[in-house]
């Protein structure tokens, strides 16, 4: 019986050193298209005035479980009074659009619920897992406002929370797919080149402040293979 045991254990041992035949990568390079949207006094949908966005992505993978995503997204915003359906003291009909250029950079912190690979770098990794991701970071807003016939143009910087979740999958050794839907709240009122019609002030990340959604599909590449026979690691 103890040598039986012993075979066994070997056995799985050797499965075990075959499995784990390819190194591991810390980072990943890539970028990905989408759509962004609005959200705020002029919009209460996140799935309403998608406009194409794009992003470039950087990513530090500790483990198999988790990653930290550094991006820079850009995208544009959109709304208008008379879409929103909602009365606003002040303003006549076809009264206030808006057009956003927006600059989105955020460092985001990716939890997979299952360990992520290919299987033959880490035992027991999947090739597809979901995850979630929550961070922190800036929102750059251009925005063209017209408003009762008169155009303005107002720049502001904010602070964002963006928070979400997400589908990756191992497309080859190096090479990932995902798909992530993300909504940013932001500390500011003036997204949309105007504060509050209604005169309300915002505050913090949630009390009356613009918000936008953004839905990507990213394409990435794995780099700086973790050393297998390094000490330290």
């Amino acid at each position: 019986m103890k040598k039986l045991a012993a075979l066994i254990s070997l056995c799985l041992l050797a499965g075990t050193a075959l499995a784990q035949n390819e190194p591991e990568y810390r980072l990943e390079l890539g970028g990905g298209v989408g759509l962004m949207a609005y959200v705020g006094d002029f919009n209460g949908n996140p799935l309403k005035g998608l406009r194409p966005t794009g992003t470039l992505i950087a990513k530090f993978k500790p483990n198999p479980h988790m990653a930290w995503n550094l991006n820079l997204g850009l995208g544009s915003l959109t709304g208008s009074s008379t879409r929103a359906g909602t009365w606003y003291p002040g303003l006549a009909e076809h009264a206030a659009d808006f057009n956003t250029t927006l600059v989105d950079l955020a460092m985001k912190y990716e939890y997979n619920f299952w360990p992520y690979g290919t299987g033959r770098e880490y035992f027991g990794a999947k090739r597809l897992t979901p995850y979630v991701a929550f961070g922190l970071g800036l929102a750059f807003a251009n925005s063209k406002l017209t408003q009762n016939g008169e155009t303005t143009k107002k720049s502001t910087m904010v602070g964002q929370l963006p928070i979400g979740i997400g589908l990756k999958y191992k497309l080859a050794t190096r090479l990932n797919l995902a798909v992530e839907w993300m909504m940013h709240f932001t500390g500011g009122d003036k997204l949309d080149g105007m504060g509050d019609p209604y005169g309300i002030e915002s505050s913090g990340l949630f009390k009356n402040t613009d918000c936008y959604s953004t839905l990507y599909v990213t394409l990435t590449y794995d780099l700086w293979a973790k050393c297998p026979t390094c000490h330290k690691e």
